[in-house]
């Protein structure tokens, strides 16, 4: 059975950090890229960084550009999104996603597999 598992959400204050995490199981990952969305209250779910299967190149939104970094562990399981310079429009269940042979693109109807979501909160 196909799994990601995101962790590492919470509460924090604006200007604060968090370090999301997103384990992968249940089939080899190696050839799949890796995105991260979020959704906010009353608001459809948006990408927000994305990084390729094969060469590690990555793809973030404009609103989080300088301030989040999106990378993986050597054996491309897990996946991680270090956010820092939080502010209180970040706050959102954020979700992984996983697309076979991807390059981590914005369009969520390329990716296969989504996690739960785990939420993050900013106060202000």
């Amino acid at each position: 059975q196909v799994q990601l598992v995101e962790s590492g959400g919470g509460l924090v204050q604006a200007g604060g950090s968090l370090r999301l995490s997103c384990a992968a199981s249940g089939r080899t990952f190696s050839t799949y890229a890796r995105g991260w969305f979020r959704q906010a209250p009353g608001k459809e779910r948006e990408f927000v960084a994305g990084i390729s299967w094969n060469d590690g190149s990555t793809n973030y939104a404009d609103s989080v550009k300088g301030r989040f970094t999106i990378s993986r562990d050597n054996a491309k399981i897990t996946v991680y999104l270090q956010m820092n310079s939080l502010v209180p429009e970040d706050t959102a269940v954020y979700y992984c996603a996983a697309d076979k042979w991807g390059q981590g693109v914005a369009g969520q109807e390329s990716y296969d597999y989504w996690g739960q979501g785990t939420q993050v909160t900013v106060s202000s």
